[in-house]
């Protein structure tokens, strides 16, 4: 019996021990299999939300389907007044519809939109989370870890404020970020970015959650 008591718990601590930090693939290694699989996405589920200060930016949450070729559709909440407002929003080409908790679509040049949100860049190789991706350095893989009951590489990086603005307008300098990556396919599931503030206290973090990789989607403009 108490063979049997030492053996099974001699097995449970094995299980539960984390993988050593040495055991892990290389963060660049998985940095450049993720911008490759990024870059060859069709359309996703990208779900982009902001806390504390992040420059600003008036958006606190963006979600939505997202299309290779720019076409969208989701809802954005923006905080305006100390008032949080919701809209719908559809992207075709160079026109967004929008549509606010009462009244019917609002059709606008999609430009005038970019400062705030915009859909269209973010599977765009040019400006969105592959080149977010691609500009990252100092990458470190810190562990792997559960997301969405999918096994992921979680890697530190330092990130490039240029890259990182095409995805949230108006962040500056000095962005760092933790990435998990799907360890079969390398898309990026999970990103947390930390944007420095005027003080240590005024810290903003953007986190942005990826799924429903390649499934399809129709958008079409709204009737």
């Amino acid at each position: 019996m108490f063979a049997l008591l030492t053996v099974t718990l001699g097995g449970c601590s094995k299980t539960d021990k984390p993988a050593a930090t040495d055991q892990l693939p290389a963060g660049a290694a998985l940095v450049k299999d993720a911008v490759t699989a990024t870059n060859a996405l069709k359309s996703a589920h990208v779900k982009i939300e902001t806390a504390g200060e992040v420059g600003n930016l008036p958006m606190r949450r963006a979600e939505g389907d997202l299309l290779r070729s720019g076409d969208a559709k989701g809802n954005i909440q923006l905080s305006q007044f100390g008032l949080l407002i919701e809209s719908d929003f559809v992207v075709v080409g160079k026109t967004i519809y929008l549509k606010g908790a009462t009244g019917g679509w609002q059709k606008l040049d999609a430009s005038t939109t970019a400062s705030i949100y915009d859909p269209s860049a973010i599977l765009d190789p040019d400006r969105g989370i592959g080149k977010l991706l691609s500009t990252a350095t100092d990458p470190k893989t810190e562990a792997k870890e559960k997301v969405d009951g999918k096994d992921t590489y979680r890697v530190a990086v330092k990130l490039d404020s240029t890259a990182v603005s095409a995805l949230v307008p108006g962040v500056g300098d000095g962005v760092t970020g933790k990435l998990w990556l799907d360890a079969q396919t390398k898309n990026l599931s999970k990103a947390v970015l930390t944007v420095p503030g005027a003080s240590a206290d005024k810290t903003g973090t953007v986190t942005i959650n990826v799924t429903n990789v390649d499934v399809p989607v129709t958008v079409s403009a709204p009737e």
